[in-house]
């Protein structure tokens, strides 16, 4: 699948209608994909979390995926909360579903309720992994606009992570030596800007993609639950207060 298409279709909750499209089955097909690619690494580190056992996770973890590009999502609803939250319910669900069958008694009872505390370590895991997972399609997504190589406002965004105390001189040089192209300080803090905009954009794309309200309340909200809210404070509509 080309970036073109992946970046053409929609976000926010329309990524999940996208997916059950009747009739439109290439279209679903595609946004099914999407919606894969974006959450399978935070499915499968939070299944294994609970289940602790390999090959379990990774049958669960399979299940799901087949769910997802089958559409079985289709009942999913904005108005009953964020998808994450909806989509770690179907996870425990199934969770729940596969040690009833496997007659796992032992401990099946405590374990069940744990997984079902919303202050559980499981909870903290799953927010957890959901912020890797934003985290890691944004950085994806700044990428692509570089044609899928690393460009000089990937790796300056980059390298103001790794060296968040450089100054404009040693991060201008560092930059040189990556894109192997001299860069001046000046030149080099305005890409790190542009790099941030755009960056911060994806992210609030990223985040609007599983929530039900497209409100800037809601938006904010789940950045600061997330812990992402520092990373674009700044690139946020401003109060009317």
């Amino acid at each position: 699948m080309t970036e073109e298409k992946i970046e053409a279709i929609q976000t926010r909750w329309s990524l999940i209608r996208n997916a059950h499209l009747q009739g439109q089955p290439e279209s679903a097909g595609e946004a099914r994909r999407l919606l894969v690619m974006r959450y399978a690494p935070a499915i499968r580190r939070y299944l294994g979390g609970i289940v602790r056992d390999d090959e379990e996770a990774n049958e669960l973890s399979q299940d799901v995926m087949l769910r997802l590009m089958r559409g079985d999502f289709a009942g999913a609803d904005p108005g009953r909360g964020r998808f994450r939250d909806l989509l770690k319910t179907a996870l425990r669900n199934m969770v729940r579903t596969s040690w009833q069958k496997s007659g796992r008694r032992k401990t099946v009872d405590s374990e069940l309720d744990l997984i079902g505390r919303e202050d559980s370590a499981q909870d903290t895991e799953w927010t957890a992994q959901w912020r890797k997972a934003v985290l890691d399609n944004t950085w994806s997504r700044l990428l692509a606009e570089e044609g899928g190589k690393p460009g000089p406002a990937y790796h300056a965004l980059k390298l103001r992570t790794e060296f968040p105390d450089a100054s404009s001189e040693e991060l201008a040089e560092r930059l040189s030596r990556k894109t192997g192209t001299a860069i001046r300080p000046d030149n080099g803090r305005q890409i790190l800007k542009r790099a941030r905009n755009r960056f911060a954009g994806h992210l609030l794309d990223e985040i609007r993609a599983g929530l039900e309200s497209e409100s800037d309340e809601r938006l904010q909200e789940e950045l600061a639950a997330l812990e992402l809210l520092e990373l674009v404070r700044d690139f946020l509509p401003a109060s009317d207060e």
